[in-house]
């Protein structure tokens, strides 16, 4: 019985979904793009791509995109297989070795020797170091909009944003707030969590509310679309468990929602939705915290109240970049910290520099977000911050968590490509994130020079 009302509440979702907010839908502005292409580029978070071949997964509408288009079996992404560099790889085609950024945010180093912080509200300008597909179209007098995109925070080239954590006094935002969508001070509470107005299934809401008003009423070239809700339950229940089936079935309603305004406003024919993950997903039992490691051998030390040194690690799941700050204990250091690591339980493998253009990373000297040392976790281990405690903990049950190495099958993301200019039933095999951007950059004739692939010219029509 239990199972049976769920489905009808997930029925009952995707049903109604469709109508949220159209009778009060706003004219258009004036400022569309009335004519040519328009790429959607939608982002399910961490949506694994052997999730696809589960007939139980409950997504009617990317199942019907996936059979009218062209669908990859599996899409690798870049290392780190984490969000933000990932979703920077999608609109440049480039690896973190051009684009360098490496973690969700700007990695930045006090100079106090304290933790290493991550700053996601750092201008683009200042860190990504690659041509996107938003500064491409800018050149030709072509429009961006965005809704919870990363990496993306002040890029001029952007004319409509939502973002993560969005302007109340926005356009977009007083859009919605006119439709009676959202109030100003939800807008203005939205980036935090703990604000009992939000919650994870409603920022999706939200942005999908979004992400209609800018596609119907302003209608960009390009619109950049983030899902979140699927990463953060498969981060706090594990990968593919019952809450991150829920939470597909969500995003699906909001994808059906998004279509469905398209058609209404009879944009369809111009349309070619991209639907894309970011990273796969792998659940793990065991915590590293590598800190730690560095506390006990002498690297960190305690001063004030806090720990200071020269080394830190920065962990990110299934992967934990080090790096050391003394630069003149650097040639040292490496080695003796190489073969620390290298022999901890739960460590898969520890690389040097020499290594970073093979996996795809900066090499060191290029940048500082370039680590001297990138560590691997085991599977069922997962790297996490912290100086105190024990080095490595259990989990039960088992959570969730990405960030190991691209090569691994969990980590394989999902890549449909359905509507306008699209063929039908092009099934693709197994195809590299970095073909992304050159595809939607050859569907809306703009250049990328540096992109590294080509574009999948096989499903185009």
């Amino acid at each position: 019985m239990r199972t049976f009302l769920a489905f009808a509440f997930t029925l009952l979702v995707m049903l109604a979904a469709p109508v949220r907010g159209q009778s009060a839908q706003l004219a258009n502005d004036g400022t569309a793009a009335t004519h040519g292409p328009i790429v959607v580029l939608i982002t399910i978070d961490g949506f694994p791509a052997r999730a696809l071949k589960d007939p139980r997964l409950p997504m009617p509408t990317l199942r019907k995109l996936q059979q009218q288009g062209a669908y990859a079996d599996a899409m690798q992404p870049i290392n780190p297989s984490v969000t933000w560099p990932n979703h920077t790889t999608l609109i440049t085609g480039v690896t973190a070795a051009q684009h360098h950024v490496m973690a969700n945010g700007l990695i930045t180093f006090p100079a106090d020797g304290s933790m290493p912080e991550v700053k996601p509200w750092t201008p683009k300008e200042d860190w990504v170091h690659a041509r996107t597909l938003y500064d491409a179209l800018a050149e030709k007098g072509m429009s961006t909009g965005q809704v919870d995109w990363v990496a993306i925070y002040q890029a001029k080239n952007v004319r409509w944003s939502f973002a993560e954590e969005p302007d109340a006094d926005g356009v977009i935002a007083r859009d919605l707030t006119d439709q009676g969508l959202v109030t100003r001070e939800q807008v203005a509470g939205f980036g935090n969590w703990r604000n009992q107005d939000s919650s994870p299934a409603w920022r999706d809401q939200i942005w999908t509310d979004a992400a209609i008003d800018i596609l119907t009423r302003h209608t960009p070239n390009l619109l950049l679309f983030h899902l979140l809700q699927t990463d953060s339950l498969q981060h706090g229940y594990g990968a593919l468990s019952q809450p991150a089936y829920a939470a597909f079935a969500d995003a699906d309603a909001n994808i059906a929602r998004l279509v469905e305004a398209a058609r209404k406003a009879g944009l369809l024919d111009r349309i070619t939705f991209i639907i894309a993950s970011d990273h796969g997903f792998t659940n793990y039992t065991h915590i590293i915290r590598p800190n730690i490691a560095l506390v006990e051998q002498g690297w960190l030390h305690q001063e004030k109240g806090n720990y200071r040194g020269g080394v830190w690690i920065q962990p990110e799941g299934g992967e934990a970049s080090l790096y050391i700050r003394d630069h003149a204990k650097r040639a040292a250091l490496l080695p003796k910290l190489q073969a620390y690591f290298a022999k901890m339980p739960g460590v898969a493998a520890v690389y040097t520099g020499n290594d970073a253009q093979r996996l795809g990373l900066p090499a060191p000297g290029s940048t500082d977000q370039a680590p001297d040392l990138y560590l691997v976790a085991k599977a069922g281990y997962s790297f996490m911050e912290g100086t105190q405690g024990s080095l490595i903990t259990n989990v039960d049950p088992a959570r969730g968590g990405h960030g190991y190495l691209n090569t691994d099958p969990d980590m394989q993301a999902l890549f449909i490509a359905s509507g306008a200019h699209i063929r039908r039933g092009v099934q693709l095999g197994a195809i590299s994130n970095l073909s992304v951007a050159p595809t939607i950059a050859k569907l809306l004739g703009v250049s990328l020079p540096a992109a590294t692939q080509p574009p999948l010219a096989n499903m185009l029509e």
